[in-house]
């Protein structure tokens, strides 16, 4: 396979949750190939801080905060990419939350709300305004990262898991709708990554031990190991992959 199938030169592309872990993994290998990366994120310190970084070391960036549980942001930042750049070839839906840790019981409806707002809601208004404009131009890729959570919930997670099985099928949905008109859309299930978003498990030496002993590869991931798997599935070399789900576990759904 032509290392060019990788190339994503002139592309825009949007990433959410940008301003650290994977989502900032992902927009600098995007950038690293040839995108112009929109870094997206609630705070528009974070976001300028990666597309900094992404400039410093060549490549092409720009900040946009959006926090993705809010409709009208989601509609507004559309809106500030088309006056930017008046196209959007790759979205890259990653930011996410979960702010409840513990037994279903206990939670709160309140963080039960957050959860699906952003995690769901949040994830399907961004694929639509994506669609809209990739569906006009007649090309476009959308990556959903889900979670290995959408198929062996953890305990303390069950309402990010049914969010993340939700984007799965989501996922499926909307690539069967927009295959024909051009739009392919997958989704991303990482496993464990170390990150700040899961410190709640890795930080936590009983909880990362049996982890790390549940998965094959005997440990847990860097944000960087997932990014490849979003490049392929935006990339030309993905030209023929639509509705699926890759997952990147370390073997731990095996």
């Amino acid at each position: 396979m032509s290392e060019d199938t990788f190339d994503l030169s002139g592309r825009v592309a949007l990433v959410t949750g940008a301003s650290r872990g994977i989502g900032r993994a992902i927009a600098m290998l995007l950038a690293r190939h040839g995108a112009v990366v929109v870094v997206s994120s609630r705070k528009l310190e974070g976001c300028e801080a990666v597309a900094g970084e992404i400039r410093a070391a060549g490549g092409k960036a720009s900040a946009l905060a959006c926090h993705i549980g809010e409709v009208e942001q989601i509609a507004a930042a559309f809106g500030e990419i088309d006056a930017r750049h008046g196209r959007i070839d790759i979205l890259v839906n990653n930011a996410a939350t979960n702010p409840y840790f513990g037994p279903a019981v206990d939670m709160e409806i309140a963080a039960f709300q957050k959860t699906v707002d952003v995690n769901i809601r949040g994830f399907f208004c961004a694929s639509i305004e994506a669609g809209r404009r990739m569906i006009a131009q007649g090309k476009g890729a959308i990556v959903n990262v889900a979670s290995v959570n959408a198929f062996r919930p953890m305990d303390g997670q069950a309402v990010y898991s049914m969010t993340k099985a939700a984007i799965v099928n989501m996922t499926q949905g909307l690539a069967r709708e927009w295959g024909r008109k051009g739009v392919r859309v997958n989704a991303l299930a990482p496993g464990l990554v170390e990150t700040k978003f899961a410190a709640a498990v890795h930080s936590d030496p009983k909880r990362r031990a049996i982890a790390e002993s549940l998965t094959p590869l005997g440990r847990i991931a860097q944000p960087g190991e997932i990014a490849g798997a979003a490049l392929y599935l935006v990339s030309d070399a993905a030209s023929f992959t639509t509705g699926s789900c890759l997952t990147v576990d370390g073997g731990w759904l095996a």
